[in-house]
């Protein structure tokens, strides 16, 4: 059967590659310890649960949601971001439920973008800005972010060309891959350039509540005037250990939102109003769960640091998120150390050149997994006397 020509240019998620792989050294009998994927190893708190299983018994959840989410679920969104950023929102036309945040993410792509039309998005980049790029038949153009700019794209050397034809620009921050985490000084920056040039700016802020070393996190929307051009998507699956649940918001720009509104509501038919009802739970409840989560993160941090130094591998110690973004050895590619060390030590990493040209030569680890196991995927890396 031929696919449709769209799917031609969208190469093989990373992630589903590295699922794969996983599956065929276990099948092996590998015992895997798997650094490679930003999936929580630890439960939903209990009491979100909890109120997923009462609002489960509801049968006026059981119809069609809402298209936009409920609209106690959006005024509750707002109510957070008040609370945690000082922005105020309207949840009529300023908030949309998502899918989880990479379904709206790629959503609003097709919202904005025409054929022909560039994209300017990170790299290295979460790959999904590049796939819905692909999906829409826009051009991505790429700036780099590297140890040399902090991990920062420099919108000056972005040609004219390019910035005429350009209808969004993505960033992610606190930033996965690198671990870096935007000031509002920055966001300033992204806000102003978008209304110089009628660009529409969005940050995925999926990391925002793990930051380090007394760093808070800002959201692009506490910059001036942000809600005139900015749009921020956020994830219920990191702070909250809620991953398998699928949900997030967007929030900001109402053009922007009513746009990916229109989107969606044709292609979905919006989320589960139950799981809207948990989530809402974790949102005006986990401030103290967060901070627990924060504190574990932490403390891995500090484990891969000391274990990172010992090896004397070169990484930069990540503000944010719970990444690490590492160089690989010497006379490594990406891919080939991401092989060898699953081969050879059962440890699984994800390969830095899946997240764009400028992620080659590294390699990202997650701390999402227990202390024992963290300190055991060292210790098999350093049997290996690299």
């Amino acid at each position: 059967m031929k696919q449709a020509r769209r799917l031609d240019n969208a190469p093989p998620y990373l992630f589903v590659e590295i699922e794969e792989n996983i599956k065929k050294a276990l099948a092996r009998g590998v015992d895997v310890i798997n650094l490679g994927i930003g999936d929580p190893d630890l439960p939903t708190p209990y009491f979100v649960v909890r109120k997923m299983a009462e609002a489960i018994k509801n049968p006026n959840y059981h119809i069609y949601p809402e298209y936009d989410g409920c609209l106690e679920f959006r005024c509750a969104v707002a109510e957070h971001y008040k609370k945690r950023f000082g922005v105020d929102l309207d949840p009529e036309t300023e908030v949309v439920a998502l899918l989880g945040s990479k379904e709206g993410i790629a959503h609003i792509f097709f919202a904005l973008v025409n054929e022909g039309d560039f994209t300017l998005v990170p790299d290295p980049e979460y790959p999904v800005y590049e796939l819905a790029t692909a999906l829409t038949g826009g051009v991505p153009y790429h700036m780099p972010l590297t140890k040399e700019n902090g991990f920062f794209p420099d919108l000056s050397a972005i040609p004219k060309e390019v910035i005429k034809r350009a209808k969004i620009l993505f960033v992610n921050y606190p930033n996965n891959p690198t671990g870096a985490v935007a000031n509002l000084e920055q966001y300033q920056k992204l806000v102003d350039f978008g209304l110089e040039h009628d660009i529409v700016v969005c940050n995925d802020n999926a990391y925002s509540e793990f930051t380090f070393d007394g760093i808070k996190a800002p959201s692009i929307l506490n910059a001036v005037n942000a809600k005139d051009i900015a749009v921020e998507f956020h994830s219920f699956s990191k702070s909250y250990n809620m991953t398998g649940w699928r949900l997030g918001f967007a929030v900001g720009n109402r053009e922007a939102i009513s746009k990916l509104k229109k989107m969606k509501n044709n292609i979905d038919s919006g989320v589960f109003t139950a799981i809207q009802i948990a989530g809402i739970e974790a949102l005006r409840g986990c401030e103290k769960f967060v901070e627990g989560m924060r504190k574990i993160y932490a403390r891995r941090r500090e484990i891969a640091i000391n274990e990172l130094q010992k090896l004397g591998f070169e990484f930069e110690i990540p503000k944010g998120t719970f990444y690490f973004w590492i160089k690989v050895p010497e006379g490594f590619t990406s891919k080939s150390f991401t092989d060898m060390l699953l081969e050879k030590t059962g440890v699984v990493v994800a390969p830095g050149s899946g997240y764009g040209e400028y992620g080659e030569g590294y390699i990202r680890i997650s701390l999402t997994i227990s202390d024992e196991r963290l300190k055991e995927a060292f210790e098999r890396i350093r049997k290996l006397g690299l």
